[in-house]
């Protein structure tokens, strides 16, 4: 993200700013620090000099005129929906952000130190912004890979990635998907796992789907991998969430997706969904079944207006999805939270 320096708050005409920062104790201290300062913002952009951490955000938006505003932070993560205020009015939205570094997919690049948050939308109005260090919040842990992670570059987009926006403040997402990983290299690489898994504290939700990439993946060792994922969770206290593979768009001729390819079923005939469901009945562990229900929407769109979830029209792609079809499948995963009471309704939000 494009950082601002040297345009302060009180020098833009186009938006009228009010910043509150301050720190989180040090490790062991028992007061608060001294306020970091404001923040440099412009119409379109914010950047705040912060540590990794989890960060509330109060946002107040809105103007003299009509407005309609968005904001996304970081790597691409959609943070806020698009939200429309009548002219004269305002409106108060608040969310949670994780900060850490790398910003994106673990074995990314760094990204820019602190929090950075780009306003968007139609036409966007922001008339304040409150930033603080998050005291009471549960941290929502993604372990995946492409289909999932904060993909860097548009088209592509990771249903991770748009998860945000349907969540207030109190739950904060800590996307640790990466692209290209199976059950075998994430469990491997030090980056993965040996880092997600000290993170988790008592309480936190893991949130794991990990399918696509195990292509020569033999059925014991698929299942070994996952059991112990969810043993690693529990270790430290967490919550495993497992969550069955999006499926690929590859429709049969009788206009379904009932095939290997689109059902995740590995040359070894190692049905990854059906592999999924048995761990999670066996451990009693909450289960977000995304294949049966990408499926079914999939093939209710059918071949032509299934394309748009994907970026079949961009790329000739058919699984990796477009950022509608990312945020169409967060909103399932939303649905699936709250159908089996894994966060508080209060917070959850419709878009």
């Amino acid at each position: 993200m494009r950082r601002f320096n040297g345009v302060r708050v009180a020098a833009l005409a186009a938006v009228v700013l009010s910043a509150c920062l301050t720190t989180a104790p040090a490790a062991g201290a028992g007061t608060r620090q001294p306020p970091l300062g404001l923040g440099d913002c412009t119409a379109t952009a914010c950047h705040f000099d912060v540590p990794p951490g989890d960060y509330d955000v109060t946002v107040r938006l809105g103007g003299a005129a009509a407005s309609s505003t968005s904001v996304s932070g970081e790597a691409r993560r959609a943070l806020l929906s698009e939200t429309a205020v009548a002219a004269g009015r305002h409106t108060t939205r608040a969310f949670t952000v994780n900060v850490r570094t790398p910003e994106g997919e673990p074995t990314g690049p760094d990204g820019t130190p602190g929090l950075d948050l780009t306003i968007g939308g139609s036409a966007p109005a922001l008339a304040g912004i409150r930033v603080t260090p998050a005291r009471h919040t549960r941290q929502l842990f993604l372990v995946g890979d492409s289909t999932v992670c904060d993909q860097p570059a548009a088209p592509y987009t990771g249903w991770g990635q748009q998860l945000p926006q349907f969540l207030r403040r109190g739950v904060a997402v800590a996307n640790y998907a990466d692209s290209g990983e199976s059950t075998v290299t994430y469990l491997q690489n030090p980056q993965l796992w040996g880092t997600v898994q000290p993170l988790i504290r008592t309480g936190d939700l893991v949130l794991i789907q990990l399918a696509h990439n195990d292509k020569t993946t033999d059925e014991a060792t698929y299942r070994a991998n996952l059991e112990t994922l969810v043993a690693g969770v529990r270790e430290k206290g967490g919550r495993p969430v497992l969550v069955t593979p999006i499926v690929r768009r590859w429709f049969s001729a009788d206009g379904t997706l009932n095939n290997d390819t689109a059902l995740l079923v590995n040359g070894l005939g190692v049905n990854h969904p059906g592999v999924i469901r048995s761990v999670a009945a066996a451990e009693d562990v909450p289960l977000i079944d995304l294949t049966a229900e990408t499926k079914a929407l999939v093939e209710s769109l059918g071949v032509e207006g299934s394309k748009a979830l994907y970026l079949y029209n961009e790329k000739k792609d058919n699984t990796h999805t477009s950022e509608y079809g990312a945020t169409v499948y967060a909103g399932l995963v939303r649905d699936g939270l709250l159908a089996r009471h894994l966060v508080p309704r209060g917070t959850v939000r419709a878009r």
